[in-house]
Formats: structure tokens, C-alpha cells, sequence
């Protein structure tokens, strides 16, 4: 299935848009943890199920870091199975991404069976990423653009550090283990239904890109937050190739 990949990215939009500058601080007290679980549906159908976790106060040679972790599983497991990890390590100070993990476990009956781990190791100083891969020996490299980030140190930058103003043009540059993306947005207010917290005003962010997943074909991934200072992501939606596909915010976790 190809739509965890997706989801994936749009973890980084995620974080752009609930960096707004009012509110309470998101930072969760080091030891703790800040949760956020979402469905997805198509048609109305439940598909998917997702957690993202920010956890504070991990320490390694005297560094502080934070660790992002985002899973992913699949509800209908007759005909396909899905159990996805993927892992971020950043540095406390500046959210620069350290070391970036994808766990996959997915296949199904007309599915290619996936199993495999991927560690990537970022190396800001020349520009590059090497990447692991677990039971092979040889490593690859791959050159990046100044300050680019993996989706999940991309979203801890945003949501525990930046300040982005709200009605200016949002730029940013993500690798998510396929291609280095050059991603530019704009936001929108508007008021929608939400499930946990019922009618309330968002604010939309909106961004057109092309998805490795459908041949490079043009998409549009929309994220909703509240409008409310808590930055809440309680919705997004991936207009793809093949159809609409909405997250819910289902529940938020913190301890």
C-alpha cells in the first residue's frame, strides 16, 4: 500500500502548520510524551490506523535530543497487512535531524510482501545522508541541499521551535528516503466539522506536489489545526491519483 508513504509526508506539513506563533508552549516535559492518534478513512470506510509521538528529555555523551515516532497499521488485514515504524532523533537545541529510521512490515494477498529496516545518518557538515540498510554490508550516500530535514525532524522543528507567521509563504525542503522535495504552501482560515471537538475554526494549510508512489503524478495534501492557540492538527487530507483520503484526529495522549 502506498498510502502510509503519503501520510508520511504529510507529517511535515503538519508541522508547518500547527507552528503558529500564540498559544501554549508544545514543548512536553522532559520524560514525557505528547500523543496523537488519527483513522483514516476512504469513502467513509476505515483503512488506517496512526500515532505520532513527540517524547522529551533523552540524553546521549551529553547531548540532549528529542525522538519523534510515528506508526502506521492497517485495519482491513484480510487482504492486506501493514505495521510501519519510523523514528527520528534531533538535537534538542536546533531539531537537526541525527538519525532517521523506517521500520517496514507490510504485504498482503495482491500485495509484494515488505520487510525490511533502514537507518539514515545525517551528516550536515557535507551535505549528505549515508543510509543502512539491515543484513546488507554496503552503504549509500546521498548529497543534500543545505538545511534539509526528514518529515518527522521537520515536524519537531516547526512544532517545538519556529515561529511562522501565519499569512506568509512557507517554504521548506524534505527528504523522505525517495527524493528531496522542495514544498511551498500558503494557509487559509475556515471553519469545518471536526470529531473530538465538533464545529470550529481552522486554519487550512495547502500544498500541490508530485508523489513518488503514482509515478510522480500531482497531488494536494490540506491540513487542518485549531484556530484556538493549541495548534491542534485535527484533520488532513490527501487528494491523490486514485482518490480522496482523510485523516481524523481521534484522540491526544500526554504522560
Amino acid at each position: 500500500m502506498r498510502l502510509f508513504r503519503v501520510f508520511l509526508l504529510a507529517i511535515a506539513l503538519i508541522g508547518v502548520s500547527i507552528a503558529y506563533p500564540h498559544g501554549k508552549d508544545p514543548v512536553p516535559e522532559p520524560g514525557h510524551e505528547k500523543i496523537f492518534f488519527y483513522t483514516a478513512k476512504k469513502l467513509g470506510i476505515p483503512i488506517l490506523k496512526a500515532s505520532l509521538h513527540i517524547e522529551n528529555g533523552l540524553s546521549s555523551q551529553g547531548k540532549s535530543f528529542y525522538q519523534v515516532r510515528f506508526e502506521i497499521s492497517s485495519v482491513l488485514g484480510i487482504l492486506f497487512h501493514m505495521n510501519n515504524r519510523f523514528t527520528s532523533m534531533v538535537e534538542t537545541e536546533t531539531c537537526a535531524p541525527v538519525q532517521y529510521v523506517k521500520e517496514i512490515d507490510q504485504g498482503g494477498i495482491f500485495r509484494e510482501k515488505k520487510d525490511y529496516q533502514e537507518t539514515f545518518l545525517f551528516d550536515p557538515d557535507h551535505q549528505r545522508v549515508m543510509i543502512e540498510k539491515k543484513g546488507e554490508r554496503e552503504k549509500r550516500e546521498v548529497s543534500l541541499p543545505p538545511e534539509t530535514f526528514d518529515p518527522l525532524s521537520m515536524f519537531a522543528r516547526c512544532y517545538l521551535k519556529e515561529d511562522l507567521p501565519l499569512r506568509q509563504e512557507i517554504r521548506m525542503i524534505v527528504y523522505d528516503g525517495l527524493k528531496v522535495r522542495h514544498l511551498v504552501f500558503r494557509p487559509r482560515v475556515e471553519r469545518i466539522q471536526t470529531k473530538i471537538f465538533g464545529e470550529i475554526e481552522a486554519v487550512c494549510i495547502e500544498a500541490k506536489t508530485t508523489f513518488a508512489s503514482f509515478e510522480d503524478k500531482e497531488g494536494v495534501i490540506r491540513i487542518w489545526y485549531t484556530n484556538d492557540g493549541k495548534k491542534t492538527p485535527v484533520l488532513m487530507e490527501l487528494d491523490l491519483p486514485v482518490g480522496v483520503v482523510k485523516f481524523e484526529l481521534d484522540e491526544i495522549k500526554e504522560g
